[in-house]
C-alpha cells in the first residue's frame, strides 16, 4: 500500500456530498470501530446517522491513503474540548473534520494545528440578533449595516472563519467568540485581524476562506510555520 504525499508546507483539503437518508453508508460502516458505530447508533435521524457514518468513513479512508494503513486499523484519542487525534501516532500528521447539511470537509497537514469549518448558510437563521450574542464589536457593527442575503452570507463568512480558529486551537466553547476578531468583507481575503488578551495570537495563524459550492461557507486555520520551519502553536 502506499502513501499519499503530503509534505510538511502543505495543507490539503477534501469534500465528501453528504447524501442524508439516501447515502448508501454499507461501504463505510465496515471501515468504523465499534465505539464510532454505537455513535452512529444514538442519532434518531437516519440522515444524521448516515452524515456521521459517511463523513467518519472517509477519514479514515483519507487517512489511509496518507499513512499507507488498512483504513480500519485507526484509533482515536480526544483533547479535552473534543479535538480528534490519531492515537499512538508518531508521522504528526494532523486533521480537522466538518460537516454540515449535504457536505463535509476534511483538512490535512504535517507537524501544524488545523481547523476546518463548512456551514450551509441558512436564510432563516436570525444572523444579526446571534452577531449581536456572540461576534466582536468591529464584526457586529461590518453586520449590522447588512440586509437579506448579504447579511447572511457575512455572517457565515465570520462564523466559520471563527469556528475554524478555535477548532484549530482545540478550545472549543472555552474561547468565548467576542474575543478575537476575524474579516467578515467580502472583497477581503480570510484574515485574523486581532486576538485578545495576548495580541501577538493572531500573529502565529493564518485564516483562509474555503471555495465551497454555492449556498455554502467554509474556512481553514492553520498554525504558521516559523523561518525555522517549526509551526508557531
Amino acid at each position: 500500500m502506499c502513501s499519499r504525499a503530503l509534505p510538511g508546507e502543505e495543507v490539503h483539503v477534501w469534500y465528501q456530498h453528504l447524501k442524508g437518508e439516501s447515502a448508501d453508508v454499507g461501504p463505510f460502516q465496515g471501515l468504523l470501530s465499534a465505539d464510532e458505530r454505537d455513535k452512529a447508533s444514538r442519532y434518531c435521524f437516519d440522515r444524521h446517522r448516515n452524515d456521521y457514518t459517511v463523513t467518519r468513513g472517509t477519514l479514515r479512508i483519507l487517512l489511509a491513503s496518507y499513512l499507507a494503513k488498512p483504513p480500519e486499523s485507526f484509533s482515536f484519542s480526544y483533547a479535552a474540548q473534543g479535538k480528534p487525534s490519531l492515537a499512538d501516532d508518531d508521522t504528526v500528521l494532523r486533521f480537522n473534520v466538518s460537516h454540515t447539511d449535504g457536505l463535509a470537509a476534511l483538512a490535512f497537514t504535517r507537524g501544524r494545528e488545523i481547523g476546518v469549518d463548512v456551514e450551509k448558510i441558512r436564510p432563516e437563521l436570525e444572523a444579526e440578533k446571534l452577531a449581536e450574542r456572540f461576534f466582536s464589536e468591529s464584526e457586529r457593527q461590518f453586520i449590522s449595516h447588512l440586509r437579506g442575503r448579504a447579511l447572511h452570507e457575512a455572517f457565515f463568512r465570520c462564523w466559520t472563519r471563527k469556528e475554524a480558529f478555535i477548532k484549530a486551537k482545540g478550545g472549543g466553547l472555552s474561547i468565548p467568540l467576542d474575543q478575537f476578531d476575524v474579516s467578515v468583507a467580502e472583497d477581503q481575503p480570510a484574515a485574523l485581524l486581532g486576538t485578545r488578551p495576548d495580541a501577538l495570537e493572531a500573529s502565529r495563524w493564518s485564516l483562509h476562506n474555503l471555495s465551497v459550492k454555492p449556498g455554502y461557507a467554509g474556512a481553514l486555520a492553520v498554525s504558521v510555520i516559523d523561518e525555522s520551519g517549526d509551526a508557531q502553536n
